[in-house]
């Protein structure tokens, strides 16, 4: 449209009276009831009245194709809500696909929404079993639906990692019950706290097993108890990621969290379902009395076992006894008549050996003498050999004949290269010796070049 045709527009509408246009036509053409099947994806509640956020998403898509407000005000809220809770044991929240009874509604200055009438709770309730059964059907394929019930439960299951939070009545519950067995069991509890309740149960479960895979090795297995909260907030219990964690898990779950309805995906995949707290401890209670019986019937049949062993190696002895006379008699006789052979074979062993030693001793005796003289001959001979090599080397016969011998410092001085001036030198002679003081020094190859 061109600008100058609109300034020839015979009419112009205000918002308001376009508004009003809006609403009036709706409420002549569109004023009757209709079945909605939508998803909330927001939802809140101020003074008692619940306002939500619809859409409808792609086929196999997370993509919002339609979107629009919804209200179900106060009046209608407080009978609906309930009767939701108690037909589908789930409170209404985001994600749920709910089949609502609306008429339209819209106000000039707040916009169109759809007003809520009724919600059927048999459609969600249909629609958590089929999302169920697509978890369910996925696990199986996955082949991880049934790994943790085939995890076998320690017989001394007493170190347990407990999933739950601090405040909850549930909790205490289950300790007590652990602490005041009949039979005095002693059990270490550590508890990993947790969301069970609300839109983060399924993070805050996972992160608790997280930190207890860390330290696996230090218990025997986990329990995941809830007891308190509200029986209409299980939703978080039926995720996949949840049940692939729980599944996967590699030490035997226990579930307890308090849901007398049908079984929730958590309880499906875990190693065992119980219903409450309580029944969680006495179940770990019941496996170690279990254990404790099969312990004292073990006992019992060895002691049995054992008695009947004496019993029969008693009357065994006793006749072995009453034999042991005239065993012993023949057995001494033996004894003896060995123990002579064998005495008079060492005498006469002994005998011949002392014989061939004396001989022997007898020839080695005749045999050292002579050689003894002859060795000594020869060492009596290199000996003077030695006297005379050394009076010939005699230092003093040298200095008889004329020659002396000069010392520097004790030692004898062979080459004028040993000097310095000022050197005190000793020279013995045959009878006497004298000291000198070097003042020149003439060697050998100064003589040469004069």
């Amino acid at each position: 449209m061109r600008h100058d045709a609109m300034h020839d527009s015979p009419h112009h509408y205000s918002l308001m009276e376009l508004n009003h246009k809006v609403r009036t036509t709706l409420e002549k053409y569109l004023y009757d009831q209709y079945w909605l099947e939508a998803e909330i994806a927001q939802i809140g509640e101020n003074r008692g009245h619940c306002y939500l956020d619809l859409v409808q998403k792609a086929e196999g898509y997370n993509t919002p194709v339609a979107r629009a407000q919804a209200k179900c005000w106060r009046n209608v809220w407080g009978a609906v809500k309930p009767y939701f809770e108690r037909t589908t044991g789930q409170t209404l929240s985001t994600g749920m696909k709910v089949l609502v009874l609306v008429h339209p509604d819209f106000h000039e200055a707040f916009g169109f929404s759809w007003i809520i009438d009724d919600i059927d709770p048999r459609f969600t309730l249909g629609d958590m079993a089929r999302r169920r059964q697509e978890i369910i059907r996925q696990l199986k394929a996955e082949g991880v639906f049934d790994l943790n019930r085939e995890l076998p439960l320690p017989l001394f299951a007493q170190r347990i990692a407990v999933i739950s939070s601090r405040t909850a009545a549930g909790y205490g519950d289950f300790c007590r019950q652990l602490e005041e067995n009949a039979r005095r069991f002693r059990f270490s509890t550590t508890l990993y706290e947790s969301l069970m309740q609300g839109e983060g149960v399924e993070v805050s479960i996972i992160a608790a097993l997280d930190r207890i895979n860390a330290k696996i090795e230090d218990y025997d297995c986990v329990v995941i108890i809830r007891g308190g909260g509200a029986t209409s907030d299980m939703a978080g219990f039926d995720s996949l990621q949840l049940a692939e964690n729980v599944a996967n898990f590699p030490l035997p779950i226990i579930t307890g969290i308090g849901h007398d309805r049908d079984e929730c995906i958590l309880d499906m995949v875990s190693h065992t379902r119980v219903k409450t707290p309580t029944a969680a401890a006495a179940f770990l209670i019941d496996n170690l009395n279990r254990v404790a019986d099969r312990i004292d019937n073990a006992t019992e049949r060895i002691t049995s076992c054992v008695q009947r062993r004496m019993e029969n190696e008693k009357s065994r002895f006793l006749r072995v006894a009453e034999r042991i006379p005239m065993l012993f008699s023949l057995v001494k006789s033996k004894q003896e008549n060995k123990l002579e052979r064998l005495n008079q074979v060492m005498i006469h062993s002994v005998s011949r050996r002392l014989d061939r030693h004396n001989a022997d001793l007898k020839t080695l005796s005749m045999r050292i003498a002579p050689s003894i003289a002859r060795l000594i001959d020869r060492r009596r001979h290199a000996l003077d050999l030695l006297e005379h090599r050394s009076k010939a080397l005699d230092p003093t016969l040298l200095l008889q004949r004329g020659y002396s011998i000069t010392t520097l410092n004790g030692h004898a001085l062979r080459s004028t290269d040993e000097l310095h001036p000022g050197d005190i030198l000793t020279t013995r002679l045959a009878e006497g010796s004298l000291t000198s003081v070097v003042n020149e020094i003439i060697n050998n190859n100064d003589k040469q070049k004069q």
